[in-house]
């Protein structure tokens, strides 16, 4: 069993990792923070957690986080990096679901954040946590970054074709909608019912923050040569989910892209690759941290058209920090993990 810490424990994220950490047989939470709410048992603000846990929240603590064997962050942009050099040094090892690590080049993450990075040389050592292919580097990892939500949802529906050299990779486009959670639980008007219900719209044309991330990604499995990727999220009106569409371009048509996707994924516990001519729903995959993927040919022509589906807090976040977690501690990667998806 192993002692974990979380820091910053009130938001989407971090309830859905608490969810998943009281019921985590290796696990013992020692502590959970927040300084807006330092001293409310965690129970009062989530009362869905009544009967797992009676720790309460407290203020973040260095000496007390360098109890743990663990600290997930789940926390904004800024935060990790402050806390992470002195972790490290303790022998803590780390999960940021946050964006501190993510991208290799701190000139481009300080463009795309708007802060000067604090810790480059963590920044170094940090292992891309998408474990369908960074296995063996997050088993020995001090510091994980956890994927974004839209970043894991679209690498992982676009990878077997790139890997294989199948598409052509100057003219990839990544449509992708995500439920109103994945904009966080602070308030704002654009997250109010009266503003998202009964409306679908775009967000973050020009560029968003999530689109360095996923070329990295790509061009890595591109063995580091550039990709031409557009990226477009929108916001649809629902609680929690991801659905990415993505189209490519194929180099040849007579590939059989059903036996591709299945074969790439056939030793992973979290993406379930879907029958020919079927099509992934986010409800499948509530509450879960399942990928679902289905891959077509519309008309039979050269275009390959990919769906992808996740729960943004799940997958996307707190469920696939989980997963890093036991693989970085050596537990089978779906300990606390093997309930379905709840439907309706």
């Amino acid at each position: 069993m192993i002692n974990v810490g979380l820091v910053g424990g009130t938001g989407y994220t971090g309830v859905e990792l608490l969810r998943i950490l009281v019921q985590h047989p290796q696990v013992n939470l020692k502590v959970v923070t927040s300084r807006g709410e330092d001293g409310t048992p965690v129970s009062d603000m989530f009362p869905n957690l009544r009967p797992f846990t009676n720790i309460t929240f407290s203020v973040p603590d260095v000496k007390t986080l360098c109890e743990c064997d663990l600290v997930f962050f789940a926390t904004p942009h800024g935060v990790a990096m402050e806390m992470a050099p002195e972790l490290v040094k303790a022998g803590v090892r780390i999960v940021d679901l946050g964006a501190d690590f993510r991208i290799k080049d701190v000139v481009e993450w300080s463009k795309w954040y708007g802060l000067e990075h604090t810790c480059p040389e963590i920044v170094e050592q940090a292992v891309y946590g998408l474990p369908e292919v960074n296995r063996e580097a997050i088993k020995t990892a001090n510091v994980v970054a956890n994927p974004g939500c839209y970043p894991t949802a679209a690498q992982l529906g676009l990878l077997p074709l790139i890997e294989a050299g199948l598409i052509e990779v100057d003219g990839i486009i990544a449509d992708c909608k995500s439920g109103v959670s994945g904009a966080g639980r602070q308030a704002k008007i654009g997250g109010l019912l009266c503003e998202a219900s009964e409306s679908f719209s775009a967000y973050g044309v020009p560029g968003h923050r999530h689109l360095p991330e996923i070329k990295q990604g790509l061009q890595n499995a591109n063995k580091n040569n550039a990709v031409g990727l557009t990226f477009v999220p929108h916001l649809t009106p629902m609680i929690r989910g991801i659905h990415a569409t993505l189209y490519a371009k194929l180099k040849d048509t007579s590939v059989d892209l059903q036996k591709v996707f299945e074969a790439r994924y056939a030793n992973e516990p979290f993406v379930d690759v879907m029958p020919a001519g079927t099509h992934p729903a986010t409800r499948n995959v509530k509450g879960s941290n399942f990928n679902q993927i289905a891959v077509h040919r519309q008309q039979g022509g050269d275009t390959v058209i990919v769906l992808s589906v996740i729960d943004n807090l799940v997958k996307g976040a707190a469920g696939q920090a989980v997963q890093n977690m036991n693989i970085m501690f050596g537990f089978a990667e779906n300990t606390g993990m093997t309930q379905p998806a709840m439907l309706p």
